[in-house]
Parts: C-alpha cells; sequence; structure tokens
C-alpha cells in the first residue's frame, strides 16, 4: 500500500507564502521514517529538522510542496475560506504525484475533520481512501515528514526573503516582535504594507489602521 502524508508551514503567518507539503511511501518502509526519529516539525529544533530532511528525501518515495504567496491568499481569500484554498493546493500536489498513493493523510485544519476530507475531493483526478485527522502530524509518521519538509521550506523561504530585504525579517508571525517590527517600520516609511505581507491578515491590518489613525490626529 503506498499511503502519501500532508501538512502546512505558515498558515498563521502574516508574511511570506504557506507552504503545503507532500511525500509518499510504501506501508512496508514506514519503519525507517520511524528509526529516523520524524515527528511534529514543531518538536524538533530547526538543526535536526534540516538534519531530518535531507534523510526523509532519501526515504520517500516522492514529496513535492507548493507555495501559496501572499497577494494569491489575498486575493483568493476573497471568495475563499482558507481551508478552501489549502484543500485546492492539496488536490494540486496530490494529482501530479507520478505514482499515486491508495491512502491519503492530512493534517486537518477544519474543525469537522470530515468537511476537509470532501473539500480535498472535490480537487482530485483519482479516488483515494483519505484520512482528515487533527494532529496527523503527531500521530502518523508520513506526516510527520511532510510536516518537516513543509517547515525546512518555509524557513529557507523567510530565510531568502530577509536576504533580499537586507533585514531579518523573523519568523513572519504575529508573535514574533521581529516580524511586526518590520511591518510597523515599512509603514512607517513607505505608508503601505509591504508586497510580501497578507493583507488580508487582522495583525497586519491593525498596524495599518494605527497608522492611518495616528494621521488623522
Amino acid at each position: 500500500m503506498l499511503i502519501a502524508g500532508i501538512d502546512e508551514a505558515g498558515r498563521g503567518s502574516c508574511l511570506g507564502s504557506l507552504v503545503l507539503a507532500v511525500s509518499s511511501i510504501e506501508k512496508s518502509k514506514e519503519h525507517e521514517l520511524i528509526t529516523l526519529g520524524v515527528k511534529d516539525s514543531k518538536l524538533l529544533p530547526p538543526k535536526e529538522r534540516e538534519r531530518q530532511e535531507k534523510e526523509i528525501k532519501k526515504i520517500v518515495g516522492e514529496y513535492a510542496t507548493n507555495f501559496i504567496e501572499a497577494h494569491e491568499i489575498d486575493t483568493l481569500r476573497n471568495r475563499k475560506s482558507l481551508n478552501e484554498i489549502e484543500a485546492m493546493r492539496i488536490g494540486f500536489l496530490l494529482n501530479n504525484l507520478k505514482v499515486k498513493p491508495d491512502l491519503v493523510i492530512v493534517d486537518c485544519p477544519d474543525t469537522i475533520e470530515e468537511n476537509f476530507e470532501k473539500r480535498i475531493r472535490k480537487y482530485l483526478t483519482f479516488n483515494p481512501i483519505i484520512k482528515s485527522e487533527h494532529k496527523a502530524d503527531f500521530n502518523y509518521p508520513i506526516v510527520s515528514a511532510a510536516s518537516i519538509i513543509a517547515k525546512v521550506a518555509r524557513d529557507n523561504h523567510m530565510k531568502e526573503l530577509s536576504k533580499i530585504a537586507g533585514i531579518n525579517l523573523g519568523s513572519g508571525y504575529p508573535s514574533d516582535p521581529v516580524s511586526v517590527k518590520f511591518v510597523e517600520d515599512y509603514y512607517a516609511r513607505e505608508k503601505k504594507l509591504p508586497l510580501i505581507a497578507r493583507k488580508s491578515w487582522d495583525s497586519n491590518q491593525k498596524i495599518e489602521t494605527k497608522f492611518l489613525q495616528k494621521k488623522l490626529f
């Protein structure tokens, strides 16, 4: 049985792309991921994630990532929920695998797990078994593998954006003071949000509102 795992990184970030990843493996080889020590990427330090990511890519049959850029998220959210956007791109990733999996396990962002399975099926050109579960990245090694691939790709993405900007952008999350300061400083200087900011995000809208109120008063 060929199984595939799917997870994302950067869902809640106010800067940069949301990264989705898929990895697939024969069920009989899954023990190799367990031996490697894969687990939810949030539970691993950066160096260990990077080490495992290289090894995972040698073990799995296929892997792929899909980046949804900030401006794409803003545009698509005018018509669709973030869960629907993710489901669309998951369909794209699965449809483009060379060998289609028999079983797909996905870390579920929907409150009701079955709803996310239904969302994904609308975009598939084949008919696998789909397990849509909360904490799948913790419970299933193949989803942990996808989680690690997505997280390393997302971290590298933020490093590249920092390099282009010539300043440390931090993790890109609204809980990161480095990222928030970048957005605030940019808005104070340019009177607009940066291109890499998700303009539909509450945290960025609050920064915009704060500066507009200062200007008004």
